[in-house]
């Protein structure tokens, strides 16, 4: 697949082109010129430079935003109008997965930060785990994690989340710098900074997370594709801010109210892999179906965080109604977690989740399944034996309040 990327999401502005896996040609400027100015003669010379025939071009790849407004806005209208002359697909690639995808491959916790001003950045959380034996190619040896999908936050917020997590740190981006003596006194976990040919925007990593995302079917039609800014500009929210002068009750008012109808509006059930923004609502069900027998959202979060894991939510209506996870140990998948709110039982939620947990573990190396489920528990033992599993077993009086023998489950694989 040839792909040819642009990022003009900050400082930066940088091309290049990915043909077949080969990082055939890249371009990149970080100097006071605008964007506007640099990126087609940019394009130009690359086209010149390796005989580019632009119609041999399978997609166009773009940081698709956070970022700059005016930087943003002049990739995506290069971008749509590029696809647009030679009628090909656009693949939009989160600015701040494309920024920690500089990382390729590091096991430890990355935290990107573009500085959005006002002592806020624009930021995500990120680690790389092994990809699954059979899995394993020149191309793909590493999965990227998505612990924190992008935000815009406060750099306060973001230490926080990151000595939350307690695990040794990467910082890139360019609010490093900007926030550094902040976050210095703010982080508590250790942390190093990304050297300097690998610590901003690259349209190099945009080009091979594209190609990572089309192998997913993440493309658009070039009329499609609009940029994700995450935040208003800072005119839009000023005069929203006037508008809204005197109205904060009723605002409040029609905010609570908006949230009570999208939580009780019936919706289709989405399984997702969870993130930390989850955490406390996995949790809370987990609390409300278990009891003294549930997980904590320090437990949850540490679960979450290791390379040998799996941890999907379901969603309905803006809400998390699931929770299921496991641990791959030498091989068998362990199912630590299995919740389901009592309003969307009967539904498929559980089965749901669980086919898409085996099918992920299998990418992480899972051979074969286990889990324990109380004898009583009628309706999950239906569920897992119409998932293929077979009970081998049981632990007398293994759970208590109330007291209840635990049958073994596994699915082998054949």
């Amino acid at each position: 697949m040839k792909i040819l990327a642009i990022d003009t999401s900050g400082l930066v502005g940088s091309v290049a082109l990915l043909d077949g896996g080969t990082l055939t040609a890249q371009f990149s400027i970080q100097y006071k010129t605008t964007h506007s100015e640099i990126l087609m003669p940019m394009l130009r010379d690359i086209t010149d430079k390796i005989h580019l025939d632009m119609k041999s071009v399978d997609a166009i790849a773009v940081a698709a935003g956070p970022g700059s407004f005016t930087g943003l806005r002049i990739g995506s209208a290069t971008a749509k109008g590029l696809a647009l002359a030679i009628d090909c697909p656009i693949i939009p690639v989160p600015t701040v997965d494309g920024l920690a995808y500089n990382l390729y491959g590091n096991e430890k916790i990355i935290c990107p930060m573009m500085d959005a001003r006002r002592s806020q950045v624009y930021t995500g959380i990120y680690t790389f785990v092994p990809a699954a034996t059979e899995e394993k190619n020149f191309e793909q040896a590493f999965v990227m994690r998505v612990i924190h999908q992008q935000f815009a936050t406060s750099v306060e917020d973001i230490a926080g989340r990151l000595n939350e997590i307690g695990k040794p740190v990467i910082l890139l981006g360019d609010g490093i710098p900007v926030y550094h003596d902040k976050l210095e006194s703010l982080l508590t976990v250790p942390f190093t900074v990304a050297p300097a040919h690998l610590g901003r925007q690259s349209a190099a990593s945009v080009a091979a997370l594209s190609e990572v995302l089309a192998r997913d079917g993440k493309m658009v039609p070039s009329d499609d594709f609009a940029p994700d800014y995450l935040r208003l500009s800072q005119a839009e929210r000023e005069a929203k801010e006037k508008e809204t002068a005197g109205d904060g009750d009723m605002t409040n008012r029609k905010a609570k109210a908006q949230k009570a109808i999208s939580r009780s509006t019936p919706g289709r059930i989405r399984v997702r892999q969870m993130t930390a923004e989850d955490i406390e609502d996995a949790a809370k069900l987990e609390q409300v179906n278990l009891g003294k027998e549930a997980w904590t959202s320090k437990q949850l979060l540490d679960a979450m965080t290791r390379d040998d894991t799996v941890y999907l939510v379901a969603e309905m209506a803006g809400r998390i109604v699931g929770l299921c996870g496991l641990q791959n140990i030498s091989g068998d998948g362990e199912i630590t977690n299995v919740s389901v709110s009592g309003d969307v039982r009967r539904q498929g939620c559980g089965y749901k989740m669980l086919r898409q947990l085996i099918e992920r573990g299998y990418g992480i190396g899972v051979r074969d399944y286990t889990l324990e489920v109380r004898a009583s528990n009628a309706p999950a033992i239906a569920l897992y034996e119409k998932l293929g599993f077979k009970s081998e077993g049981n632990r007398p009086g293994f759970y208590d309040d109330p007291k209840d023998d635990a049958i073994i489950y596994w699915k082998r694989k054949d």
